[in-house]
């Protein structure tokens, strides 16, 4: 069915024309069925309501022409959803949490990707991904699955400081470009900037820069080998634990300093002053790192 405005309205389970370029996801649909587009050849645009929650197996697989997809309340897109979709370079998914396997395997033209509101990537989700440059992560981001994006040519990711978000070595497998990872801004600045001596502060942002440093020159691995998977996404995950081992340790230190300076005041002054004035002011922002047991010890 065609809008005045040229958008075919997607219905449901109809077959649909392979002339059509433009596609408005009615209403009534709240999951994009499997292989609803699979292989049209002259769709361009995708424009999704903000109730379409879900998009299944194969729906835009191999449509060469799709450029931009709009999917401001899709939450999980399934394997190969948009494989080989080769023109496209805008996706809009402000809630998206899942990324299936291969989901977006092979997209060439996709250079950049907001995805802060993710949780889960799934084995090889952007794998191929040749122009990919640049992934930005958010706070919720749980795992990034093996091979996931095998041989782009990423320069930049942003990631949250998380233990046990890469969960293979091979994860950035072929990406000889990948040099700086940038951090998810939150609860660690307020940790540092709380700390009680510049030294630590120092010390600890140094270490937070080092993978800069790093990355440069540590091998990527050759994609076309199963040993040789490379080293970044190690040497990234290495570097994790190395950041939150020096701020929990730093954190310890601090506690015991305020613990001691919380006592002499005790000793001092009178229980309903340190109580009101003093003791909302010793404690660092409340947070416990991934990697860190419930004793406020490494376990990494």
């Amino acid at each position: 069915m065609m809008a005045a405005d040229e958008y075919y309205i997607f219905t449901g389970r109809e077959v649909v024309p392979e002339h059509v370029k433009r596609v408005r996801i009615d209403k009534s649909v709240k999951v994009i069925p499997a292989g609803a587009f699979h292989s049209r050849p002259h769709i361009e645009e995708v424009d999704c309501h903000i109730g379409v929650k879900e998009v299944e197996e194969f729906a835009f697989y191999i449509c060469p022409s799709l450029r931009r997809v709009i999917m401001p309340g899709v939450e999980v897109v399934k394997g190969e959803a948009f494989f080989a979709c080769q023109a496209l370079t805008d996706i809009e998914c402000g809630k998206l949490k899942f990324i299936r396997s291969r989901a977006f395997c092979v997209c060439n033209s996709l250079s950049s990707v907001d995805l802060s509101s993710i949780e889960i990537v799934e084995n090889r989700a952007f794998s191929g991904c040749t122009a990919l440059t640049n992934v930005k992560f958010g706070k919720e981001l749980e795992s990034i699955g093996e091979g996931a994006f095998m041989n782009c040519r990423l320069e930049r990711i942003t990631i949250p400081l998380k233990d046990g978000m890469i969960t293979r070595d091979n994860v950035f497998q072929g990406c000889g470009n990948l040099k700086h990872v940038d951090l998810v801004g939150g609860v660690h600045d307020e940790t540092i900037t709380a700390l009680l001596l510049e030294a630590w502060k120092k010390d600890t942002n140094e270490e937070i820069a080092s993978i800069n440093q790093i990355l440069p020159t540590t091998p990527a691995g050759n994609i076309y080998s199963r040993e040789d998977v490379g080293e970044k996404g190690r040497a990234i995950r290495t570097w994790i634990r190395s950041v939150l081992r020096n701020i929990i340790e730093y954190k310890a230190q601090h506690q015991s300093y305020l613990n001691e300076a919380a006592t002499t005041l005790q000793l001092a002054l009178p229980s309903d002053i340190v109580i009101k004035n003093v003791l909302p002011f010793l404690e660092l922002p409340s947070y416990t790192f991934q990697g860190e047991d419930s004793e406020g010890e490494s376990t990494a």
